[in-house]
């Protein structure tokens, strides 16, 4: 069950990309006039702002995965958010090493900058 979910999950993030990249490149060019240009950087800020959200959704979802899959972690009781990279969990865990082991599971995702578990605490 995880295997064509991994590959839909990857189609759909690699076929927005591919159509943000090409449709940035037909938008650039319908319009050679100097009035363009505005219109031209705004497009290129949006673009970056919603590759910016699928990269944090993709990181937030495939952390939350990792610890649903390991029976170390009260997965379900781990809150997940991601901003520009940066991991933020919240939460209560069953003990430090539970904390240690959600904070490690995080940092090995892909994509991952940083992990702030501040809001992660332990019920010891």
């Amino acid at each position: 069950m995880k295997q064509p979910f991994n590959k839909l999950a990857f189609a759909t993030v690699a076929a927005t990309a591919l159509s943000l990249s090409l449709s940035h490149v037909a938008f650039a060019q319908s319009d050679e006039s100097p009035r363009a240009q505005p219109a031209v950087l705004a497009a290129n800020e949006t673009i970056e702002k919603a590759e910016d959200a699928v990269s944090d959704t993709w990181i937030t979802s495939k952390v939350k995965s990792a610890f649903i899959a390991d029976s170390s972690l009260s997965g379900m009781d781990i809150k997940v958010e991601t901003k520009q990279g940066v991991v933020s969990l919240s939460g209560v865990v069953g003990s430090d090493a539970e904390r240690d082991l959600a904070i490690e599971k995080a940092k090995s995702i892909k994509g991952v900058v940083d992990v702030a578990a501040d809001g992660l605490k332990t019920a010891d």
